[in-house]
């Protein structure tokens, strides 16, 4: 019996939890093994975090499952041909195409979501329309072989999600039960339906800086598109 290959594809600019919570639960799955890598085997700066001894993105000859986390750096990886090429390359053969926070956006953009409902980071999930994907306000949203987190923290959720899929339900619920995820936040903030206005608006302008740079990528991504 083979062993169940999952990429997570790294990039410049990507937020740790978005695939260390999912590596933190994904690499528990039986008889399987997670790559993580990155174009060129490149170290990869996220937060004040470096990471290392990557696998070389391009050197990967097939996956079983692909991830693609999110971050800030989302907006040039769309756009870096050699990465996006790597993408589609892995994706098209995957069984399954996963994602966390604004990494659907890269999904989308390597044509793997049009016409399909998919979840990303509630600032930016509107930005999967010029996609051609469907907004899902979903935590963890799936739509045939699709399989999209919310953003940041729902990569937890996600991974859970996808290890009830390769490994049955009762297993991922003893994985959870061992790393004690039960969530109970000390602020009920986590979506914008929930936050206070004034803790909304402070989040929004904030972020409003780059809500430009990200659309100017997202269009000219899009432009681009050739459906998968």
């Amino acid at each position: 019996m083979s062993r169940t290959q999952i990429v997570i594809a790294l990039y410049p600019g990507v937020t740790h939890l978005d695939f260390t919570g999912p590596h933190q639960v994904l690499v528990r799955t039986p008889n399987a093994d997670v790559v993580v890598a990155s174009l060129g085997a490149q170290d990869i700066e996220a937060e004040g975090l470096r990471f290392a001894g990557l696998a070389d993105l391009a050197k990967v000859e097939r996956c079983d499952v692909l991830l693609v986390p999110g971050g800030l750096g989302t907006a040039d990886a769309m756009l870096d041909e050699a990465f996006m090429a790597q993408i589609r390359r892995l994706g098209a053969g995957a069984t399954y195409l996963t994602s966390v926070c604004t990494g659907s956006l890269i999904l989308a953009a390597a044509g793997f979501l049009t016409g399909r409902r998919a979840a990303c980071h509630w600032a930016w999930r509107d930005f999967l329309k010029p996609f051609g994907a469907i907004v899902s306000e979903a935590r963890v949203e799936r739509d045939g072989n699709a399989i999209t987190g919310g953003g940041v923290t729902a990569g937890i959720d996600f991974a859970l999600v996808l290890l009830a899929e390769l490994a049955g339900e009762a297993y991922a619920q003893s994985i959870q039960l061992g790393l004690e995820y039960a969530p109970a936040p000390p602020f009920n903030a986590g979506r914008p339906e929930l936050a206070p206005p004034q803790v909304l608006a402070q989040v929004r302008a904030r972020m409003g800086p780059m809500a430009e740079s990200r659309r100017a990528a997202v269009e000219a991504a899009a432009a681009r598109l050739t459906p998968a």
